[in-house]
């Protein structure tokens, strides 16, 4: 009577740790480690400024990062179906903590340069990699679908929130604790992530019969994400909708700074204004999803939030002529974005089985965060060459487009605003048009429906 009782109490502590209340653990040791990742980021920027007096130099930081992250994703995903979801998430977050010991080591001993950032970066992309295939797959395994919506609510709020309170946080410690000061709380920071990791219990899918069929070499497992989205037309869809349109928001918002400062005679006070907007945006827009659950029609919040970060957020941004406009602009952008993310990856949870969302989910990040440096690539050169010196006063386009965003310095880059604004909001509410993307919800059944699979949802053929 003793050991079933005893058994009992253990069942009714594991039950405990998993569902929305071991989510909630994971999320906020998440959350502290992404305030700690992105307070050092902050205070690193403001070390290697004073240094180089360079943007290249911090342009290389980030270029170093993700370069890794889109290498390593392929391989990551499939590593992660293969192994256990919670060990990995473990991992991840050791990986990112041993290059901020690194940091911490060789500033501490005065050896600490600028191409030291470079190879730190390179390895926390590395292991970054592996973190959001793992992470989407841990929250399919511990809550129930109709939850999904409301978790991925969370952890978008969590990214803006730290994304907030990380320089206003860092800004007040450096005068008091320093980097190395910085550097430590960023590694307890990780390991309140792992420890909060250790507590909770994260199933495993069970390893279906067509599991055992989809078996193969690691090469062969990298690549299934590709050939699994591309046999299933309605997801295709959606990728290439996101490809679009993140693919425009990139070329676009990477040219805010220069955009702000060039109409504002270089007054940071207002661009500070408009990117605390965006953070304070995303918060409330992901505490509204983290409480109401989101769209029931999920496709809908997809599109239709698509569609209103275009418009509302991207195109009213280049129309804008003052900072009222720029941070309502800024607050809507990022207000839909978690109702967007969150309804978008709802889907993905909902139709792909739990032991294959690794493989397609890495390739999912692989394909949204390709078109980044693609996008800051012809970012510069496009404003810098062709459309400033095209909106300047006198300029080819300015008769043009004058009277919509002004002549002048920055009026170049709020064209592309407008023009990027507008081919998003179009390639979102295009995806209406085609029945495979407007009826995904139904295309594809569930991966824990008992229906008959239907023929988009057949596995992918042999090779």
């Amino acid at each position: 009577m003793v050991d079933e009782t005893t058994h009992e109490m253990q069942r009714g502590t594991m039950n405990l740790m998993t569902g929305m209340t071991g989510f909630s653990i994971v999320w906020v040791g998440q959350f502290v480690s992404m305030l700690g990742t992105s307070m050092t980021n902050f205070a690193l920027t403001i070390w290697a400024w004073e240094l180089t007096g360079e943007a290249t130099a911090l342009a290389l930081v980030g270029f170093f990062f993700i370069a890794p992250y889109i290498l390593v994703s392929p391989v990551a995903g499939a590593l992660v179906d293969r192994s256990n979801r919670k060990l990995v998430m473990m991992l991840s977050d050791l990986g990112a903590g041993v290059s901020t010991i690194a940091i911490f080591l060789l500033l501490s001993t005065g050896r600490l340069e600028i191409w030291h950032l470079f190879v730190t970066s390179a390895f926390a992309g590395a292991f970054g990699a592996f973190q959001f295939p793992a992470y989407s797959a841990a929250v399919t395994l511990m809550i129930d679908k109709e939850h999904y919506t409301r978790a991925n609510g969370m952890r978008s709020l969590a990214g803006s929130a730290s994304g907030i309170f990380a320089p206003v946080a860092a800004g007040i410690l450096l005068p008091i604790m320093g980097l190395e000061g910085i550097l430590i709380f960023d590694i307890a920071s990780f390991i309140v992530a792992i420890a909060a990791l250790l507590i909770v219990h994260i199933p495993q899918p069970p390893l279906t019969v067509e599991a055992e069929k989809e078996k193969r070499s690691l090469l062969q497992d990298s690549l299934y994400g590709f050939r699994y989205i591309w046999a299933r037309k309605s997801l295709l869809g959606l990728q290439l909708i996101f490809f679009v349109v993140n693919f425009t928001a990139s070329i676009s918002f990477a040219l805010l700074p220069p955009m702000i400062l060039s109409r504002t005679g270089n007054d940071s006070l207002i661009l500070g204004s408009v990117q605390s907007a965006f953070g304070i945006g995303g918060i409330l827009g992901g505490l509204l999803v983290s409480t109401w659950g989101g769209p029931k029609r999920r496709i809908n919040g997809l599109l239709l939030g698509l569609a209103s970060t275009g418009i509302l957020g991207t195109t009213m941004m280049g129309i804008g002529r003052g900072p009222l406009v720029w941070t309502a602009a800024a607050f809507i952008f990022m207000f839909v974005n978690p109702i967007t993310n969150g309804s978008s990856q709802s889907i993905w949870q909902s139709k792909v089985p739990p032991e294959l969302q690794g493989r397609v989910f890495s390739t999912r990040a692989l394909i949204a965060q390709a078109s980044q440096p693609i996008a800051m690539f012809i970012a510069g050169p496009l404003a810098d060459r062709i459309m400033e010196p095209a909106m300047a006063t006198g300029g080819w386009l300015a008769p043009v487009f004058g009277w919509l965003v002004g002549t002048g310095p920055g009026t170049g880059i709020a064209l592309i605003f407008v023009f990027a604004g507008l081919l998003s909001t179009t390639t979102s509410l295009g995806g209406y048009l085609f029945d495979a993307v407007r009826n995904v919800e139904d295309i594809i059944p569930d991966h824990d429906a008992s229906s008959p699979v239907e023929a988009e949802d057949t596995p992918v053929p042999e090779e």
